[in-house]
């Protein structure tokens, strides 16, 4: 049998249906073997399955029907109901259009009554208030005592309103008439003016906001409204704003002051502009004069000015939230006006500054070493007399190497010359006008190159050259000029971070900006090429030293020793010396050099390096085993500088290793060896030259092969 839940299955799958129906069937399948399989079998079962899945069928369309006719009644049903809802709809639309027609012509009544009432009670309204205002104005001609309105403190805001409109009729009339009213008149006007004022201020003090706001009002129409405003803002300022750091005092005095303001005032933003004006005009210029009074200690002073005009800038941006006014720019023109005196010298105060502080602390680390700063000559016979020691040729004082101090910090320079520079840009920014602050950083940044890289580095890389010892020294040489590039180029580093971080930042939309890269580059050009000089001569002493080790501890017999010479160490005595110094001068180099420079320089000692011991294996003649010890020496001195895997350095040495090698092998092999890989780039004239030097070169006869 068939399930019939098995159709109504999202996963059902008619190959999956058919396989099992088969499966089932007894003769459908394989599983017994071929000859079981029986095609009438299954072929009923297909059929019989076929009639139940038709009988299935007519069950689901006889379900499908009735689901349609019940739908098809529903509609029906609901296609009536929105029908009759519309019909209701419209009634009541009907309805409500006739009941606003009712409302419009009942108010077009009202309006009409009203405007004929109003039309008969204001002239009656308007002749009440003249016949008595007529009254009031004969008390004043009479020079009787006047009524209770204008002496009765209770009815202060009558006498308000009434003596406002006595003075507007007595302008009106002419003073030899009506001298006596002009007079009377005035002098009350003045009295109910004084006395809503002093009202007012008795509210302030006693917190009643509603009579401070009826009195506010009552004055607004007389000619002393502007005392009643400068009256609240001295109340609201009183026992306020004494402490030193008094910014967060104004903001929060402001804030409390503006709602007070809001609910007072019929012109809020106008007060609360007068309100801060008052302030900064007062208090807050009086602090700044007070605490910028002296330039005595200019650090002090400068970075006081900075803190204060940062602190003000603060607060006027936070105070431009309440609208003061029509002018966008008030607050501004406020903080410019307490601050122009002291903006408009603050350049000429800051280089005074960044030049005083530089010069004391360049004094103070030399001091520091009891060093006395020397002046450097420059020209003619100094630079003679560096030409001549670098020749060799003593002349002139004997240079001083001071102990190996370099007179040059990075962390001197990092800790005081730069961050003092740091703070100078840091006030160029905020204390510069707009149209001023690139070129007063371009002042800032030429005054830090002046004595950083010129009195500082400068002073010492001079220092430097001419502590190099001469090239031809008659003892070890101390080299400490690449203590001085280390620290030179660690400083230029921290001065390359300031520039793009900060003086960048100030020029870099202007022309200052171009005039500033080039200043830059003028003076790394300038101390590079110094330092280029200092590392040549440095090189030169060097190797010049390792010449002198090679000519005066080599000795001819060193490469010609006896058959039953007995070797100690697998090299020459010389070539140990040799590599003993060698050592520790690369490694100074690789400490105190980075990136680049190091590969460069180090390229440039083993070309030399190499040179020095080509030209000495050169002047000696080798037997079998002095070439051996010669092969030994050269692999010795590649060890030294091997392991920076220097392309052009390794390959010069193992060509000299190479040549080396025709020193040993068997004349019958010397054509085959000296035309190998090794040797197919070297000129021929240099192969022949080297094989000159064995001891068995014309017993040999090996000169014949060339």
């Amino acid at each position: 049998m068939i399930d019939e839940e098995q159709f109504e299955n999202d996963n059902f799958d008619v190959k999956d249906f058919i396989d099992r129906l088969t499966s089932r069937t007894f003769g459908g399948g394989i599983r017994d073997g071929p000859g079981a399989f029986d095609p009438t079998k299954l072929h009923d079962a297909f059929v019989a399955s076929i009639e139940q899945l038709k009988i299935f069928n007519e069950r689901k369309q006889n379900r499908i029907d009735k689901l349609e006719a019940i739908c098809q009644k529903e509609t029906k049903e609901h296609v009536q109901k929105v029908v009759e809802l519309q019909k209701n709809h419209q009634a009541a639309f009907s309805s409500f259009s006739e009941l606003d027609d009712r409302i419009n012509y009942v108010a077009t009544k009202v309006v009409h009554l009203g405007d004929q009432l109003e039309g008969v009670n204001i002239p009656r309204t308007r002749a009440a208030e003249a016949q008595k205002l007529m009254n009031y104005f004969e008390e004043f001609m009479s020079e009787e005592t006047l009524s209770d309105t204008f002496s009765n403190p209770a009815k202060l805001a009558e006498a308000a309103d009434e003596i406002q409109k006595l003075n507007l009729v007595v302008q009106d009339l002419p003073n030899d008439k009506f001298k006596v009213a002009h007079e009377r008149i005035a002098d009350t006007y003045n009295e109910v003016e004084n006395n809503l004022i002093r009202e007012f201020q008795r509210a302030h003090q006693a917190g009643e906001k509603t009579r401070m706001k009826e009195m506010a009002t009552l004055l607004v129409p007389f000619k002393g409204y502007s005392h009643c405003i400068n009256a609240f803002i001295e109340q609201s300022q009183k026992h306020q704003l004494y402490r030193d750091d008094i910014f967060e005092d104004i903001f929060s005095l402001c804030t409390r002051v503006y709602d007070l303001i809001k609910e007072l005032f019929s012109d809020p933003e106008k007060v609360m502009s007068k309100f801060v004006l008052n302030i900064y005009h007062g208090r807050l210029q009086e602090l700044v004069k007070s605490r910028l009074a002296s330039k005595s200690d200019l650090e002090r002073y400068l970075s006081t000015l900075y803190e204060l005009y940062l602190k003000t800038n603060k607060l006027s941006f936070t105070l431009s939230e309440y609208k003061l006014g029509s002018d966008a720019g008030f607050l501004n023109k406020l903080t410019k006006h307490i601050f122009q005196s002291y903006l408009e010298t603050y350049i000429s105060d800051e280089t005074e500054y960044l030049r005083t502080k530089c010069r004391l602390c360049l004094q103070r680390f030399y001091e520091q070493r009891n060093h006395q700063k020397k002046l450097i000559p420059t020209g003619g016979i100094h630079d003679l007399q560096a030409k001549m020691r670098d020749k060799g040729i003593a002349i002139g004082p004997t240079p001083d190497n001071y102990g190996g101090e370099i007179f040059l910090s990075k962390d001197f320079v990092a800790r005081d010359l730069l961050h003092v520079s740091k703070q100078a840009f840091k006030r160029c920014e905020v204390l510069s006008s707009h149209s001023d602050p690139a070129s007063n950083a371009i002042k800032i940044f030429n005054i830090l190159i002046e004595y950083v890289c010129i009195e500082h580095i400068n002073y010492a890389i001079e220092i430097g050259l001419q502590a190099i010892p001469p090239a031809e020294t008659k003892s070890p040489p101390q080299i400490y000029f690449f203590d001085v590039v280390h620290e030179t180029n660690h400083i230029f580093h921290l001065l390359e971070k300031q520039f793009n971080e900060q003086l960048v930042a100030l020029v870099i939309s202007t022309p200052r900006h171009s005039e500033a890269l080039q200043k830059k580059r003028e003076i790394e050009s300038f101390i590079e090429a110094k330092l280029d000089s200092g590392m040549d001569r440095s090189l030169t002493v060097i190797i010049n030293w390792i010449k002198n080790i090679l000519s005066t501890e080599q000795k001819k017999q060193d490469f010609r020793p006896d058959s039953d010479y007995l070797l100690v160490e697998p090299y020459t005595s010389t070539c140990k010396k040799v590599c003993a110094f060698v050592r520790p001068q690369i490694q100074k180099i690789c400490g105190c050099l980075d990136g680049k420079n190091v590969e460069a320089m180090l390229s440039e000692f083993g070309i030399r390096y190499h040179r020095a011991i080509y030209e000495h294996l050169l002047q000696f003649t080798y037997n079998s085993q002095g070439a051996m010890l010669a092969i030994c020496d050269v692999n010795e001195y590649r060890k030294c500088i091997s392991k920076f895997e220097l392309p052009l350095v390794s390959s010069l040495f193992a060509v000299l290793h190479a040549l080396c090698n025709l020193l040993v092998v068997k004349p019958a092999n010397m054509k085959q060896v000296a035309t190998g890989e090794q040797l197919a780039d070297v000129d021929k004239s240099v192969i022949e030259h080297f094989v000159q030097l064995r001891s068995d070169y014309k017993a040999a006869k090996i000169g014949k092969q060339f």
